[in-house]
């Protein structure tokens, strides 16, 4: 028996970064449950063969060509949406890019590329998805943060850094856009594996200390996330804003140390 209240039909739903991974994974998940999917992403092939294969008898995802590192990219993208859509109910900004190296190595145009996808790129699609969510006095904004927003990782600064201004963004739209009918929450993912992070996890050393700092003994999957992201979205989170919701497997619950099992006594 369905319940209206966790009810995502017929919402259009904007997913940046929607042609793979996590992204792709809550495009899945909107339009399997009814609601009206756009993804956008940088390369036109990927995004339109992840559009036809997400989509269902009932549901047409409707791919948008979108380079978020670029403001001009995203009104084009936006107005395009708003042309075929009419308007837009929810925005679930995913793009997202990372380099692993330590910050001595990095190069300024390296810096620009992860900041400029991760920041700049999810302020602009928030503010220009915003400004039509303001006009019409309703709308939710689920940002994706990091593990990195609870602890940085080593060798992932500016990463870091980008998923931290993210978490403040949040907060700050939050506060300016609540009072106008439009909620901003984040979701935290934990270790995801994903074909960008396959490489990483398996290595066996990688794989020994994720099992051992996640008490769910297991890394997360993308659809892992698909529940947290349709709550937001939907009426049972209508009295959350400023929110993050970690969906990390208990990673952040505490520090698992080596200690013996009867407490080294």
């Amino acid at each position: 028996m369905s319940d209206s209240l966790f009810c995502v039909k017929d919402k259009v739903t904007v997913v940046s970064g929607g042609s793979r991974g996590i992204g792709r994974a809550i495009a899945q998940g909107f339009a399997q449950r009814g609601a009206k999917v756009v993804i956008t992403g940088r390369d036109a092939t990927t995004l339109t063969a992840t559009a036809q294969e997400l989509s269902t008898p009932d549901v047409t995802v409707l791919p948008v060509v979108c380079d978020v590192s670029k403001p001009e990219d995203i009104q084009r993208a936006v107005a395009e949406i708003i042309e075929k859509c009419g308007h837009i109910d929810v925005l679930v900004n995913v793009a997202g890019v990372n380099i692993r190296k330590p910050s001595e190595a990095f190069t300024p145009e390296q810096y620009d590329f992860v900041v400029d996808i991760n920041l700049k790129g999810a302020f602009f699609m928030s503010t220009e998805v915003g400004k039509r969510m303001i006009a019409a006095g309703s709308g939710s904004i689920i940002n994706v943060d990091s593990l990195n927003t609870y602890a940085p990782l080593k060798n992932v600064a500016p990463y870091a850094m980008s998923k931290a201004g993210v978490v403040m963004m949040t907060r700050s739209h939050a506060l300016e856009w609540g009072p106008k009918g439009v909620r901003v929450n984040t979701i935290a993912p934990g270790f995801i594996l994903t074909d960008l992070t396959k490489k990483l996890w398996s290595n066996e050393t990688m794989q020994e200390w994720g099992m051992t700092n996640t008490p769910l003994k297991r890394l997360g999957r993308p659809e892992d996330m698909v529940g947290a992201a349709i709550f937001l979205a939907s009426d049972a989170a209508a009295f959350m804003t400023g929110q993050i919701m970690r969906v990390d497997g208990g990673f952040t619950a505490g520090l698992n140390w080596p200690i013996p099992a009867d407490g080294g006594q």
